[in-house]
């Protein structure tokens, strides 16, 4: 009998090429400050979800319209939509988990048809991003836990997941996974992680 297999990435300089907060803050003016502190929380020197408030917060007033020109924009990592088809045929579950924003991931993710999917969520009032969140924040220790969640409902043994990323958010679940690896990331997580790939994110399959 195959293995069955859970595979969960985390989305942001993973599986899109880009930071979609950066991509966000573009429309508010404030890409290269969202950038530069987004570059030092992935490199593990500041806290997650503090970096995340003060990222969010300077997206107030950008028009919720702005998020359909962000999800346009986004560009997926070469070997991600390869990677999920591969997964779907040898019928193995896969997942996205984000730091960045469900308003963006979600559609992505359903066009490709993943169904695992957890994201921060921006709030809106009068069709404006207020420049908070709402709901818990997707930090490290939400990113391992959700790995966990969704094995356990899936019935697939730890043992047997696979968690990729880029940034030290992602080392929580990196460590508890059975494939840990680290994917063109931070050399923190690089150090840290089992396995490292650069490239192309299907070379995640050479692993397996």
């Amino acid at each position: 009998m195959r293995v069955k297999r859970l595979i969960v990435t985390d989305v942001d300089s993973t599986f899109f090429r880009e930071e979609v907060i950066e991509l966000i803050a573009e429309h508010a003016g404030t890409r290269d400050e969202v950038a530069a502190v987004t570059e030092r929380a992935m490199r593990g020197e500041l806290d997650f979800a503090a970096s995340l408030r003060e990222r969010v917060a300077t997206l107030a007033g950008v028009p919720v319209t702005a998020l359909d020109e962000v999800r346009a924009a986004v560009e997926l990592m070469p070997g991600a939509r390869e990677l999920v088809a591969e997964c779907h045929a040898r019928g193995w579950e896969f997942g996205l988990v984000s730091g960045g924003f469900a308003e963006i991931v979600e559609p992505i993710a359903s066009e490709l048809g993943i169904e695992l999917v957890r994201a921060n969520r921006l709030e809106v009032a009068d069709g404006v991003l207020t420049g908070r969140t709402i709901g818990p924040v997707i930090d490290r220790e939400a990113k391992a836990a959700t790995l966990r969640e969704w094995a356990e409902k899936l019935g697939i043994p730890l043992e047997q997941t696979v968690a990729v990323g880029d940034g030290a958010n992602d080392l929580g679940m990196i460590a508890i996974a059975g494939v840990g690896v680290a994917f063109n990331a931070k050399p923190v997580v690089r150090e840290q992680a089992p396995h490292s790939i650069e490239g192309r994110l299907d070379a995640v399959l050479d692993l397996l």
